[in-house]
C-alpha cells in the first residue's frame, strides 16, 4: 500500500512553529523585540510569511503585537498567570479524572517521562512537560474539553518557561509527575486528579506567590461540602 508523503509546511508554519519554538524553550526572551526584517533574513523567507506567523502568535498570547513597538514576547506578569494557571486547575485534573476513569492509554504520558529524565537541557525538558500533561487530558473523552486546554498551552508553557528560569525545579516536577502517572496506572481517577491538582498549586506557590493565595482558595472552595 502506498504511503501518502508528509506535506511540507508552508513558509508562515515553518516560521510560526521555529518563533514558538524559540519562546517556549526560553531563546526568545519575554520582552524581546522580534523585528520581521531580521527573522525574514534568519528564515529565508519574505516579510509576508513572518508576519502573518507573528499574527498568529498574539492570537495565541505568546506575542504582543504594537502599532509603534511591532511585535515582541509576551511578558509573564502575576495577572497573566493567575488567569491562566485558574483555567488548568479548574480543568485539567477533571481532565484526568475522566481519562482515568475511561482507561485511556497512558503510554504517551510514559514515553514523555522518559524523554524529561533523559532530555539533556532545559529546553527539551520543557517540550517533555508540554507533552506529559498533553497526555493526560488528551484522551479524556471530551474533545471540547481537551480543546479547551489544548488552546491554553503554549501559554501555559510561557508561564513554566519563565518561572523555571527564576526558581529551577526540575527534579521535585519529575517526583510529581512520576507520582500522577502512578496513581492514574492504578486506575485511582480522584487521586490522580488530586496529585495534578496538587502538582500545579505548588507550581504557582513556588512561582508566583501571590496567585497562590487565589489557587489555595479555589481548592478550598472546590474541597468545601
Amino acid at each position: 500500500m502506498d504511503i501518502a508523503p508528509s506535506p511540507i509546511p508552508s513558509r508562515t508554519q515553518y516560521v510560526l512553529e521555529a518563533v514558538k519554538h524559540g519562546i517556549l524553550t526560553g531563546r526568545l526572551r519575554p520582552g524581546q523585540p522580534l523585528v520581521e526584517t531580521e527573522l525574514a533574513a534568519q528564515f529565508g523567507v519574505s516579510k509576508t510569511p513572518v508576519r502573518e506567523a507573528l499574527k498568529t502568535l498574539a492570537g495565541r498570547g505568546l506575542v504582543v503585537m504594537s502599532e509603534y513597538k511591532g511585535a515582541t514576547v509576551r511578558t509573564v506578569d502575576t495577572a497573566m498567570a493567575h488567569a491562566v494557571y485558574d483555567v488548568r486547575l479548574l480543568l485539567e485534573p477533571e481532565a484526568l479524572r475522566r481519562t482515568v476513569t475511561t482507561r485511556a492509554d497512558l503510554a504517551g504520558a510514559s514515553a514523555a517521562l522518559e524523554r524529561s529524565a533523559a532530555a539533556a537541557d532545559p529546553a527539551g525538558r520543557s517540550l517533555a512537560n508540554r507533552d506529559f500533561h498533553r497526555a493526560l487530558y488528551l484522551p479524556c473523552g471530551n474533545p471540547l474539553l481537551a480543546g479547551i486546554l489544548d488552546e491554553l498551552r503554549d501559554q501555559a508553557a510561557l508561564v513554566s518557561a519563565v518561572a523555571w528560569q527564576a526558581v529551577p525545579s526540575w527534579e521535585r516536577e519529575a517526583d510529581e509527575h512520576r507520582e500522577i502517572l502512578a496513581r492514574a496506572l492504578d486506575g485511582d481517577a480522584d487521586g490522580a486528579g488530586a496529585a495534578l491538582y496538587d502538582h500545579i498549586a505548588s507550581f504557582v506557590q513556588r512561582a508566583f506567590p501571590k496567585v497562590a493565595g487565589a489557587a489555595g482558595a479555589a481548592r478550598a472552595a472546590e474541597a468545601a461540602p
